[in-house]
């Protein structure tokens, strides 16, 4: 059986001895050592979230900068596009117009030439018909 004696207070002494000499030397250092753990250990999470944060900006910032230059790039291409559709407008007013003149030139001179035609033919046809009148009728006609 067990027997209460003397012998218990000097193991309880023993144990709170212990107890201490463990507190110093055992668990304040491996305590310091856990706490600086955690405490780098939240650093650091905070530090992850800070550049998440970060991250998530810049990430918008360039998702904005993008939807910028694409829309400028979109209101370039149809700058361009009037502006070709203008030039293209204004190269065919001034074809229609120098095909409106060509065909203008032409008829004058088309009409020179007929009327230049007209008298040769006319001078002819009476140079014609008098050697005709003359060959049928046998004598020179004045």
């Amino acid at each position: 059986m067990v027997e209460i004696n003397s012998t218990v207070w000097i193991q309880m002494a023993n144990f709170i001895i212990l107890i201490f000499v463990l507190n110093v030397v055992l668990f304040k250092p491996i305590m310091g050592v856990i706490e600086r753990r955690k405490k780098r250990l939240e650093d650091l999470d905070e530090e992850v979230k800070s550049l998440e944060t970060e991250i998530d900006e810049k990430m918008a910032d360039y998702e904005e900068k993008l939807r910028q230059a694409r829309q400028e790039a979109m209101n370039e291409r149809n700058e361009v596009q009037q502006k070709a559709a203008e030039d293209g407008k204004t190269i065919m007013g001034e074809a229609r117009s120098e095909v409106s003149k060509i065909i203008e030139d032409f008829k004058q001179k088309l009409d020179k030439e007929m009327t230049n035609a007209r008298k040769v033919l006319k001078s002819q046809s009476e140079k014609i018909s008098r050697e005709i009148s003359e060959k049928v009728l046998g004598r020179s006609i004045q």
